[in-house]
């Protein structure tokens, strides 16, 4: 009897495994398991300095098939993507892609700003407690200390118990430190100057690795001392202006801002390795040394993730000195898609297809050059710092009877020295509105806002919104002025950066690769959601102080 039970316990058992196993959907084919986390070898993350959106489309037809193209055909592009805070420039922008959140949060207000506890300016990567690593200079002295939140790359190592490795590659060194986050095996920036390598921080190591020293040792940056040609015939560059023009600077010894480009120093082999930076080249041989590493660090070579994170920055140094409507400018995006092919195409051989996943964004955008569009008859001009800082003075002594009462200006912000306008018994609340109405009447300046009205409002929409989210109530200043749209506080020839304005918000995000759809949109989409997307898709931890929102419709 007993047998007899335990057999009939046994078929229901089989019967019952059998049917979970072979449950079916309604189409009578069998269900996949649910998966609620992808899993890629490896996430690659790209911020291409000072990329406007509109390079993808107007430099569209030039593009080869394996790169930008590749992108947006096999991936996801999110056509309505911006900054959703101000100043819009490169510490702010890396630190904003990678922590999910904005300046409000985690803090990195500029590129360098006024510290009011310590009195002095300070740079959003600087760290005078650890030492350079790879050159005697002071260059390497850097750390994300001052980023105050953690980042995707740090919540990968803390799921992974540190087992998955990060490494981030930039020319810039805050285009490395600071997507690198707090916990990066390594951060790598490249000193130009007459030495022309890669270095780093005692923050991350001790010395460089041996790889590094070999490839600062071979002839692959040597290599890139040459002159700059264009890729394609420049007649073909219809999508930009004249190429010699008043609104692009020059190279030194250059009589005109045209190609090729070809000055003693850019063929000196031995010498003044920083003008590369100013040439497509520079994004070469960031391509190179990445690549290197995914070799040398052996990224992607088994289950557990890993992050490489590149920033590829000679874009924006080409795009201060020629400007965006420039040759100069396509010419570089042109080679950039080149570039952007070679690291696929290396991805698809080290790491396999569909194994990894890729993201490519801005750090800003940029404005047209001014006088280039005065002359257009489009409204746009200067802002005529030094004229106002006159007028601003005498504003000053007149008042308050001496211009010790501001401390700096900063990042279009006003810091007040608290201590001055306690000792002349004045409201700190009236004195910031007194200032911002007296800004306000400046030629080129748009909108005041105070400090005070930041710490008591919560704007949820327009550019009040786009201040506040920049404005950080520790760090950032006392008035925060905004200049008109098409004004730039910058020389008259080259492009810039940093307003709220949606020629310096508007940037490419592009999503390709493993756990990532095929697809585009054009809902409104901001880069602190890059961060909580990317998370998702690995099923980690947001960054701790996210306010994005994953974007479902990237998500496989």
């Amino acid at each position: 009897m007993r047998k007899t039970n335990l057999l009939v316990l046994l078929l229901v058992l089989f019967t019952a495994s059998s049917s979970f196993a072979q449950r079916k959907g309604k189409n009578g084919i069998p269900e996949k398991p649910k998966q609620i986390a992808h899993s890629p070898k490896l996430v690659v993350g790209i911020v291409v300095d000072q990329m406007r959106y509109d390079y993808l489309t107007r430099f569209w037809n030039h593009y080869g098939e394996g790169g930008f193209k590749r992108l947006v055909n096999s991936g996801f592009n999110c056509k309505n993507h911006h900054f959703n805070y101000a100043p819009t420039s490169t510490g702010p922008g890396h630190a904003s892609v990678y922590t999910g959140t904005t300046p409000a949060t985690h803090g990195i207000i500029g590129n360098n700003w006024y510290d009011k506890t310590q009195d002095k300016e300070v740079y959003c990567a600087g760290d005078d407690t650890y030492e350079s690593v790879g050159t005697s200079s002071d260059a390497g002295k850097m750390s994300p200390h001052r980023m105050l939140s953690t980042t995707i790359t740090d919540q990968l190592r803390l799921h992974t118990q540190k087992r998955g490795k990060v490494i981030a590659v930039a020319l810039k060194d805050r285009g490395a430190v600071l997507p690198g986050g707090h916990t990066a095996n390594a951060a790598y920036w490249f000193e130009g100057g007459d030495t022309g390598k890669w270095i780093s921080s005692t923050y991350y190591m001790q010395q460089l690795p041996k790889w590094v020293d070999d490839f600062n040792g071979s002839n692959k940056i040597k290599a890139y001392k040459k002159a700059w040609t264009t890729l394609k015939d420049v007649s073909l560059y219809l999508e930009s202006g004249t190429d010699n023009n008043a609104y692009e600077g020059v190279f030194e010894d250059e009589a005109t801002p045209t190609f090729p480009h070809s000055t003693p120093n850019l063929l000196n082999k031995e010498k003044d390795f920083e003008i590369l930076k100013y040439t497509p080249y520079g994004n070469s041989i960031t391509a190179d040394f990445a690549l290197e590493a995914l070799e040398k660090e052996n990224l992607g070579t088994d289950a557990i993730t890993d992050f490489l994170a590149i920033s590829f920055s000679s874009t924006d140094y080409i795009g201060h000195k020629y400007g965006v409507n420039s040759k100069e400018v396509q010419d570089a995006y042109l080679r950039l898609d080149v570039d952007l092919e070679r690291i696929l195409n290396t991805l698809d051989q080290k790491v396999g297809v569909g194994q990894y996943t890729v993201f490519l964004t801005a750090d800003h955008g940029a404005i047209n050059v001014p006088a280039y569009l005065k002359d257009q008859k489009i409204p746009a001009g200067y802002l005529e710092m030094d004229g106002n800082k006159e007028k601003f003075d005498e504003f000053l002594k007149y008042k308050y009877g001496t211009t010790d009462i501001v401390k700096g200006i900063s990042n279009y912000q006003v810091f007040l020295d608290r201590k001055v306008i306690d000792n002349l018994d004045m409201d700190l609340d009236n004195v910031q509105e007194e200032i911002a109405f007296e800004l306000l009447g400046y030629e080129g300046i748009a909108k005041t806002y105070t400090g005070y009205q930041m710490w008591q409002n919560e704007y949820t929409k327009g550019l009040p919104n786009i201040i506040q989210n920049g404005w950080n109530q520790k760090r950032s200043g006392d008035v925060i002025y905004v200049q008109k749209p098409g004004f730039v506080s910058y020389p008259r020839m080259g492009s810039t950066h940093g307003s709220p304005m949606i020629y310096d918000t508007h940037v490419p995000l592009l999503f390709y690769g493993n756990g990532i759809k095929k697809g585009s949109t054009t809902n409104h989409t901001e880069i602190p959601d890059i961060a909580p997307t990317v998370s998702t898709l690995l099923g980690i931890a947001f960054p701790n102080g996210t306010t994005g929102r994953p974007i479902g419709e990237v998500l496989d």
